[in-house]
């Protein structure tokens, strides 16, 4: 794997329940277990599939015009069955609204195309959640 394609974040406990993630670049967001108004990994993981394909959509759509509003909805539903706990029935919904105009009008043609080439290709959340990438948990050594 290069440089260029690596990604990861580093989680420290910062109390119980209560966790910080910090990317390679010094950015930081806080999370726990539910018990005040942190996220929880699974709001993290919604987000993440919402806000992916948010950016592809938005770089798509507002090369033609700025939208009046922009919301991105994610959904599922959590299970605990004989595959243990997951989300199913997972969900993005799309709510835009562009002004008038003739770049407004190009941008509301291109959204649905736009919403669909990033969740097909260009979603790297979403794509991986599709198709199931294993994940590797390890101890490593203090």
């Amino acid at each position: 794997m290069s440089e260029k394609s690596a990604r990861s974040v580093t989680v420290e406990r910062t109390s119980t329940g209560h966790f910080v993630a910090t990317n390679a670049r010094g950015g930081t967001i806080s999370f726990g277990t539910g018990s005040d108004s942190e996220f929880t990994p699974v709001e993290l993981l919604l987000a993440a599939l919402a806000g992916c394909t948010a950016v592809d959509v938005d770089l798509a759509t507002t090369r033609h015009a700025e939208p009046d509003s922009f919301s991105v909805e994610a959904s599922g539903n959590k299970v605990n069955d004989e595959l243990g706990n997951r989300l199913t029935d997972l969900a993005v919904a799309f709510t835009v609204t562009f002004p008038d105009g003739e770049g407004a009008d190009r941008a509301r043609t291109i959204l649905p195309r736009a919403v669909k080439t990033s969740h097909d290709r260009l979603c790297t959340v979403s794509r991986t959640v599709e198709i199931g990438t294993p994940v590797t948990a390890t101890v490593e050594d203090a």
